[in-house]
């Protein structure tokens, strides 16, 4: 059900709607241009459990009263409205704000009152700048004038320039008489924020909205924002910023926490208008600030958010780890551990597992131990939704279970061949498709590291099972990369040579008896270690292939050389594969 208030500032009437519980905390909504309190329709749902929503319609827009007057729709008259709002409506408690646009650009100015904090509890700002603040950095940067503290505050005005043609005082509005509808905007929208059309809500009085808003652009470029004296701030601000929003630059944010007490940062990968294109992150992302300030224990996400803060590089951020009872896994576990990670390790062995836990908290790290078997799509999924449900969407996830097997292929029977594409692809498919949707829809980007090997571009005889299956991985991992670019989301294809593991001595030998298989068993185990690379080099490289967003890293010399020689020479490598046997 939802309630609506007129709230009287002076001689304007503003529209206020109310939905949720009348017994929770007052969240309050802003919108800017040209939208209305419509904008919050996929947000509201996710807050009306526990809060009491007020969503605003801004003067000369929706059901608000449209004063004459070029300086009537301004910021600081934005401003005044909200403070009205909050005396009239927010039951004599500090509310939390959620405000997109020029609603968050005016909510910057309520909270740089002396009184701010008997006003708002907390501020989710979202692609809506303090101009004081982004005029100070500007102002800083061309103090200091380097190549690229000249081309920020140029970057950022020019991505402000579209307000400058929205401030003509008549063609703006002749170009939306003639040829804006509801359905072109809903158009363009979907196309540049990758939200279903279904999910941009427009109110009935979008075209005069619209033409009423753009009032804001002419009195904000009269008033010279440029010159704006920034000021400071006691009350916690969560700033949200999406990646491709073509007005508001993540660098003009980089002196908040010299403004701001408290102050977080949240890059999405996303436009301008996250609140169609990512609500629930919205409304999740302001109640993770509001539970804070209310005293919970800050989310991981939050945490990671905090501006001013110096932390390890990969401190507040989540690793999932298949195969992490040993070898490679284990190693990239501790080394994720050590650079301030938490830590979900599963295996197969579940003792293994639990004794790289060990590992990780006798030196303070935060790890938890599960039992998996990749090849079970069903229990991955099921531990996906758990790992999820307990410790939150992955930041890293690392496919690297795998199992070895070798032998000719005729000797290899169809239920080892199958077990080893099992194991080897489906189970780094299976984590990718358990994981990578959850990755996606948080926004918030991500890496995927899987695990293919040398064997994978490098052609041999006695390992067509094996070889097969980190071939797939390796051309599975190109094509997911090309797929989930576009969500930031990185793909690693980590291709390891000679590396001492106990995949070795574990690797099934088709054709020989069980003693001669133990015997090969045991005499290339030896010559893996005496080759001497150990798995925490290859996780050294894994964690830097992360940071570094690297797509193929062929790890040790041999498998360098191997990659070199595959992509200049292919037949020169086939020619030798024909006539080199190495598992005898």
């Amino acid at each position: 059900m939802v309630e609506k208030h007129v709230v009287r500032n002076g001689e304007v009437d503003i529209a206020v709607f109310e939905q949720g519980n009348p017994a929770g905390p007052t969240v309050l909504l802003l919108h800017g241009w040209p939208d209305s309190h419509h904008l919050w329709n996929n947000v509201v749902p996710e807050l009306t459990e526990r809060f009491r929503v007020l969503s605003v319609d801004n003067r000369g827009h929706g059901e608000s009263s449209n004063p004459p007057g070029t300086n009537a729709i301004s910021v600081a008259n934005f401003a005044a409205d909200y403070v009205a709002v909050i005396e009239a409506l927010g039951n004599g408690e500090p509310v939390h704000v959620l405000a997109h646009d020029w609603g968050s650009i005016a909510m910057w100015e309520v909270i740089a009152r002396p009184d701010a904090q008997r006003l708002v509890a907390s501020f989710t700002s979202v692609s809506g700048p303090s101009l004081a603040h982004t005029a100070s950095w500007a102002r800083s940067r061309l103090a200091r004038p380097t190549p690229r503290n000249i081309a920020l505050p140029l970057a950022q005005l020019g991505s402000f320039a579209y307000s400058g043609v929205f401030s003509l005082p008549v063609l703006p509005q002749a170009v939306i008489a003639a040829g804006m509808s509801e359905e072109r905007w809903r158009t363009w929208l979907s196309r540049a924020e990758g939200a279903a059309p279904d999910q941009i809500h427009l109110a009935p009085t979008f075209k005069q909205d619209m033409a009423n808003g753009l009032r804001i652009y002419r009195s904000t470029w009269a008033t010279n924002p440029l010159r704006g004296r920034a000021q400071h701030t006691s009350v916690p601000v969560q700033i949200i910023i999406g990646t491709r929003d073509p007005a508001v630059r993540q660098s003009s944010y980089s002196d908040e926490d010299h403004w701001v007490d408290a102050v977080w940062l949240r890059v999405v990968q996303g436009g301008h208008w996250l609140p169609f294109s990512h609500p629930r992150l919205l409304a999740s992302a302001a109640v993770e600030l509001i539970d804070a300030m209310a005293g919970a224990p800050q989310s991981r996400a939050l945490r990671r958010a905090r501006m001013g803060v110096l932390r390890k590089p990969f401190e507040d951020q989540l690793v999932v780890i298949t195969g992490g009872g040993s070898g490679i896994g284990r190693e990239t576990a501790l080394a994720f551990a050590e650079e301030g990670a938490e830590i979900v390790v599963s295996d197969i062995d579940i003792t293994a597992a639990e004794a790289t836990v060990a590992l990780i908290s006798r030196s303070d790290g935060r790890a938890h131990a599960y039992e998996l078997d990749v090849s079970d799509e069903a229990a991955v999924r099921k531990h996906a939704d758990r790992v999820i449900a307990e410790h939150g969407v992955p930041d890293v996830l690392i496919n690297n279970a795998g199992i070895g097997q070798a032998g000719r292929f005729l000797d290899t029977s169809t239920e080892d061949f199958q077990r080893v594409l099992n194991v080897n692809l489906n189970g780094v498919v299976n984590g990718c498709r358990a994981f990578a949707g959850h990755m996606i829809e948080r926004g918030l980007g991500g890496h995927i590291v899987n695990l293919s090997s040398m064997a994978g571009y490098m052609p041999q005889q006695g390992f067509t099972a094996y070889s097969t299956s980190k071939a797939a991985v390796f051309m599975f991992s190109d094509c997911l990369r090309a797929e989930l670019a576009k969500h930031s989301i990185g793909v690693s294809t980590i291709c390891p040579g000679i590396v001492h593991t106990n995949i070795v001595r574990n690797t099934r030998m088709s054709g020989v008896s069980p003693e001669e298989e133990a015997r090969r068993q045991q005499r290339y185990d030896r010559l893996y270690q005496r080759r001497g690379y150990g798995p925490e080099k290859v996780a050294r490289q894994i964690v830097r292939a992360v940071q570094k967003d690297r797509q193929v890293v062929p790890v040790t010399p041999e498998a360098r050389l191997q990659y070199i020689i595959g992509r200049l020479a292919p037949g020169l490598v086939r020619f030798a594969a024909a006539r080199v046997r190495l598992v005898r």
